[in-house]
Parts: C-alpha cells; sequence; structure tokens
C-alpha cells in the first residue's frame, strides 16, 4: 500500500469508527446477500461476537497497515482458523465485495474513487495473505 492509501484508509475508518456495529451488521447483511451459503459458515455463531471480531481485525489492519509483517502472523494464524470453520477460497471474494459495499453505503461521498482502491489495496494484503496461508494449511492436512 502506499502512504497515500494507507492516510485515506484511516481517515474513511476514522468515520466508520462512530457506526462500527451498525456498518458490521450491514457487511454481514450484504455477505449473507452476495454468498447465501456463507450464512452456514455462521450457523453456531454469536452474531454479536462476530461483529466485534470483525471490528477489532479491520482496525488491526488499519492501524498496521504500513507494516504488514506484523499483519502477516496474526493474518496466518485467522486463516488457519477459518479452514477449520469450512472457509473456501471463493468466500475471500464474497467478503471483499461485501467490505467495499458497506463501506460505500455508510461512507456515502466520502467514500471516493481513490478512497475505494485504498481500500482494495487493504483487503488485498489481507485476503491474499490469509488464502495463501490457507493454503498451506490444507495442503498440510492433505
Amino acid at each position: 500500500m502506499t502512504p497515500n492509501q494507507i492516510t485515506l484508509v484511516r481517515k474513511t475508518w476514522g468515520k466508520v469508527a462512530p457506526i462500527a456495529d451498525t456498518a458490521a451488521q450491514i457487511f454481514y447483511e450484504k455477505l449473507f446477500e452476495i454468498d447465501p451459503g456463507a450464512k452456514r459458515l455462521f450457523a453456531k455463531t454469536d452474531m454479536k461476537r462476530q461483529r466485534g471480531m470483525l471490528l477489532d481485525a479491520l482496525g488491526l489492519v488499519v492501524q498496521n497497515a504500513e507494516r504488514p509483517e506484523c499483519l502477516t502472523p496474526v493474518l496466518e494464524e485467522l486463516a488457519r482458523r477459518h479452514v477449520r470453520y469450512g472457509v473456501e477460497d471463493h468466500h475471500y471474494t464474497s467478503v471483499g465485495i461485501a467490505l467495499i459495499a458497506t463501506l460505500e453505503q455508510e461512507l456515502g461521498s466520502a467514500f471516493t474513487d481513490e478512497a475505494r482502491a485504498a481500500w482494495m489495496a487493504a483487503y488485498a494484503l489481507v485476503s491474499g495473505t490469509m488464502q495463501h496461508a490457507a493454503g498451506d494449511a490444507v495442503g498440510a492436512a492433505a
């Protein structure tokens, strides 16, 4: 991510923070619209707790965007857990679409083309790291 993208992600995240739980609710609604099959992954999940974990994870990414090496071990462990939950490669695409759609809805005109590109870069970093670790985990289990 470029320094400008990091600044944009942090600036827009600052606008989401006051409405974070609402944004997280909207995110999961959008995710389940985009990928109805993903709902089964959350069948026994306390969604309030899940929303909090999502927000914590996003906050960690925002906080450490200029230091991806700090994020890597956390994201790799998260990916290994997600494999155990049944997350598959295609779910990462659905999550990315839901994230961008949620930010677009909640930020309105503040979600500029540049902000969209910045968040897409941030999500590419996250999903790429996680998918690589998930692939390793699946390969090791085979």
